[in-house]
């Protein structure tokens, strides 16, 4: 698989850091190979058919050339290749760092925009919606992330994509006023696309390596989106 992993990361550095360090574990077991890439130069069609799995860790939606773009598109609409998993920062859709919107990948994540978040984090519970989904087999019900900043968009992307788990928004601490309003999807699959793939939501903190449920998460992704 492929890794496209912020190069120098900023404040998720320690996230991206710890997730390479789990990652590097698991490949030592076997399950699987990866490379790394720390921008979007090398992707192209032939790069991606290369892989089974495409991780987006924590790299945004933007500071792509538009051959990766083009690429990426066809490799998640026509799902020829592997599949794709994408965390937190995937769904920082807006204008950034003097980037326009990418209106596609919009739309593959359920046609939101990013709105706002919780800066100074907040505790809370994820409860599982789709638990006959492969991505979410051998997890608990409900399961707690102590440190997390909890994105909130534009609109829910529920109407466009298949929802797997959502974040009880009652379960806060400290309590925040920044909400979706009830019904605030944090792990969905867009199932309109041919290729596996999966948006999940929780990657800001470094700690969440040791949540048994996260890893689980992370590593039934892999494997599912691989087709294994």
């Amino acid at each position: 698989m492929v890794v496209l992993a912020e190069k120098d990361g900023g404040v998720h550095a320690p996230f991206v850091a710890a997730a390479r360090e789990w990652l590097g574990q698991e490949a030592a077991k076997g399950r699987f190979a990866i490379d790394y890439i720390t921008d979007t130069e090398p992707i192209d069609a032939a790069f991606l058919a290369r892989y089974q799995v495409f991780i987006q860790l924590n790299y945004p939606p933007y500071r792509w050339t538009d051959v990766a773009k083009v690429a990426f598109e066809q490799y998640i609409r026509e799902g020829k290749g592997g599949g794709w998993v994408g965390f937190h920062h995937a769904s920082l859709l807006g204008e950034f760092d003097g980037f326009p919107m990418w209106p596609w990948f919009s739309e593959f994540m359920g046609g939101i925009r990013y709105k706002n978040y919780i800066p100074g984090f907040a505790k809370a519970t994820v409860r599982v919606e789709a638990r006959s989904h492969p991505v979410m087999q051998n997890l608990p019900a409900s399961f707690e992330v102590e440190k997390e900043e909890w994105y909130t968009y534009n609109k829910n992307p529920r109407p466009n994509v298949k929802v797997l788990a959502i974040v009880d928004e009652s379960t806060y601490v400290p309590d925040s006023d920044i909400k979706m309003g009830g019904d605030h999807p944090v792990i969905w699959s867009n199932e309109h696309m041919k290729a596996r793939n999966v948006y999940i939501f929780m990657g800001h903190h470094p700690d969440l390596f040791k949540n048994e449920a996260f890893k689980t998460l992370f590593r039934n992704a892999i494997f599912w989106a691989s087709g294994k």
